[in-house]
């Protein structure tokens, strides 16, 4: 019976099995050397989520040598960190078409122009640093002077517009905004600074959930007839998808921005390249959480795209991702 019983083992457990094919898994031998460059390049056989960072990197090559039209989008909590001095070098160098952000996004460039932001701990008290008047955003501290700073800076271009508004009955867009700030703060460490002046595109879907908002909000109870134009640029942002050779896209994070670029790339019938890098998870049905798959049913994404999401912070990700692409080759 025991003979039986382990026959019957055998043969579920020790079966032979076909050859799988594919590349052969291999990790970096550091016995090489340290050399970051052929480190990063050992995640192509590396497996898991490192073989998808490789894809990311091999579709924004493509997007790169194909001169691509780029949209890159990504959430305020990018611009509160290290990474703002990233997207910084990409509108330096022209290296993306359209830009999409939150209005934190937007704010906090032309913030950091007037003061730094500290880091902190993800544990600090909520209520201690309330009372030191101290915001934190994870583990990076904002004193709320720098907002104070911000509408010293924003209250007198607002005032400027707005007379402009009454002599020709023509209300600022949104981007428009953005362009004249960033002409204004006059800073080579802003993104927008070099955004107006290589007259890169910014769309912010959501420009009033922020500072910017609390700005406008405070302008318009004293001047009532001041308007923002938000419906241009939900016409600007879809037009210029259309009639483009190829589109890319590249949306760290989630939210307002994913959906803004896909859902204009669907005015073109979908995008040729997408690469998303967030850590939120499809089960829930958000649209943060959606793989490309999901967005080529709605036409956002073109069936025979070549796309990836990598699961994973987009912080620590992407500038790996820039250092194999965009920085090459300047």
């Amino acid at each position: 019976m025991n003979k039986k019983k382990e026959e019957i083992a055998r043969q579920n457990i020790l079966r032979k099995s076909e050859e799988a094919e594919g590349v052969s898994i291999r990790g970096y031998d550091f016995n090489d050397g340290v050399d970051y460059e052929k480190l990063l390049d050992s995640y192509e056989t590396t497996g898991m989520q490192a073989d998808n960072f490789s894809k990311s990197v091999k579709i924004i090559r493509k997007m790169i040598d194909e001169k691509v039209f780029i949209y890159l989008g990504y959430t305020s909590n990018m611009v509160t960190s290290g990474m703002r001095e990233i997207f910084r070098f990409l509108a330096q160098h022209k290296k993306v078409d359209v830009f999409v952000t939150t209005a934190g996004g937007i704010e906090e460039d032309f913030i950091k122009c007037l003061g730094n932001f500290k880091l902190g701990s993800f544990r600090t008290s909520g209520s201690e640093l309330r009372k030191k008047g101290i915001n934190r955003a994870g583990n990076i501290l904002i004193p709320n002077s720098r907002y104070c700073e911000f509408e010293d800076f924003i209250i007198p271009i607002l005032e400027e517009i707005y007379e402009d508004q009454k002599k020709t009955g023509k209300p600022i867009s949104s981007s428009e905004l953005i362009w004249k700030l960033g002409e204004k703060i006059d800073d080579e460490n802003s993104i927008y600074y070099w955004c107006w002046k290589n007259q890169i595109p910014v769309f912010c879907p959501a420009i009033t959930d922020g500072s910017l908002g609390d700005m406008i909000y405070f302008f318009k109870s004293k001047h009532p007839d001041f308007y923002l134009d938000v419906s241009n640029d939900i016409w600007e942002l879809n037009n210029t998808t259309i009639g483009k050779d190829k589109t890319g896209i590249i949306v760290l994070g989630g939210g307002v921005i994913k959906h803004s670029i896909c859902n204009a790339n669907m005015f073109r019938n979908g995008a040729n390249y997408v690469v998303f890098i967030n850590d939120a998870a499809e089960s829930t049905g958000s649209d943060a959480g959606a793989l490309p798959e999901e967005a080529i049913s709605w036409g956002k994404v073109l069936p025979d795209a070549e796309r990836v999401k990598v699961h994973g912070d987009a912080i620590l990700l992407f500038p790996l991702i820039v250092a194999k692409t965009f920085a090459k080759n300047l």
